[in-house]
């Protein structure tokens, strides 16, 4: 498949795997890669910079096809060393970065001096055009739909992705609800250059978390996520469980006075716990509507090679079959 996207970064496929706190470990950036499509290792879950170079290391004697790295900007109490990070990533050899959060702005300039292509993750159609506007060289739209931060606007892809496709000159690749060929096609036809996927990918044989995580995801339908952290205006869908449902309690009792601290316990430290230890009550992870479309657990290659097939499928012979002279 031959789009702006896969120009763009030497991939075979439109499909990306974003970054996954927990989930973007050397295995699966590797593995995506490897099937032609285009995996990322998450920068932040390394660490230190030095962890990421490691990683990078690890990661490049398992493919020799492009891979990135997810860099994170999100307020935190101690900001991490983004310089050094973005350090490894160039000396490490990697050419693409996913940037997600607050505008990345500050660090353009030391992600294009190393010859970096920068995607960012973006809500809506106005951060994408600042996006573009700050020389990101594509940009990853995020629907309602997505696991993770969706923003605060509550627009689904059906109608986030033509305007986007209206507004932007820089390609740009669907996220949320994407799982298959149908997907794909979709997002196509609405104007994107590709798909970028996170919550499909977890459910793969070599996303290097427990057993349990790809399980309750297959488990899962459509009405098993949930919205948490409205009343702060950092709102994260998640996969609902005991914790989720006692975060919940908690923001319904607190109301406007919520603070984060009053949530600690059912958001701080989980990831370890849910994707190494496969507690899968321990509190908010980051998971997707699409959730409700996976029903098996393929190798990264059978998948990637499956939405291929399903996609030129679709095209040649449903749609085509739909055109008269």
């Amino acid at each position: 498949m031959k789009t702006r996207i896969t120009e763009l970064f030497g991939i075979e496929y439109p499909i990306i795997q974003g970054g996954m706190h927990y989930v973007g470990f050397a295995e699966l950036a590797s593995a995506v890669s490897n099937a032609g499509a285009l995996g990322f290792i998450t920068g932040l879950t390394q660490k230190t910079p030095d962890d990421l170079a490691r990683e990078i290391a690890r990661c490049r004697d398992m493919t020799d096809k492009p891979f990135g790295v997810n860099l994170t900007f999100l307020p935190t109490f101690s900001e991490p060393p983004y310089a050094e990070y973005i350090d490894a990533i160039k000396q490490g050899g990697v050419r693409i970065v996913e940037t997600a959060g607050r505008n990345p702005k500050q660090y353009m300039s030391l992600l294009k001096e190393a010859g970096i292509k920068v995607i960012h993750k973006c809500t809506s159609v106005r951060h994408a055009l600042k996006a573009q506007e700050i020389g990101c060289d594509a940009v990853s739209v995020d629907g309602f739909e997505c696991g993770g931060h969706p923003g605060e606007d509550d627009i689904p892809n059906s109608v986030l992705l033509p305007l986007a496709a209206e507004a932007l000159t820089v390609p740009f690749v669907a996220s949320g609800g994407m799982a298959d060929g149908r997907g794909l096609v979709a997002a196509l036809a609405l104007g994107a250059d590709g798909i970028n996927m996170g919550t499909r990918f977890i459910a793969t044989k070599e996303a290097p978390v427990h057993q349990n995580v790809k399980d309750a995801i297959v488990a899962a339908t459509e009405l098993d996520t949930r919205l948490v952290m409205r009343p702060l205006r950092n709102t994260e869908r998640v996969l609902t469980n005991a914790g989720v449902e006692r975060l919940l309690e908690i923001e319904a009792e607190k109301g406007e006075s919520l603070q984060i601290t009053d949530i600690l316990d059912q958001v701080a430290g989980v990831y370890p716990k849910v994707m190494i230890h496969g507690e899968m009550d321990a509190g908010a992870w980051s998971c997707g509507m699409v959730a409700g479309l996976i029903r098996d657990v393929p190798s990264v290659g059978e998948l990637v090679r499956r939405i291929a097939d399903e996609a030129n499928d679709i095209v040649k012979k449903r749609l085509g079959s739909m055109i008269t002279a």
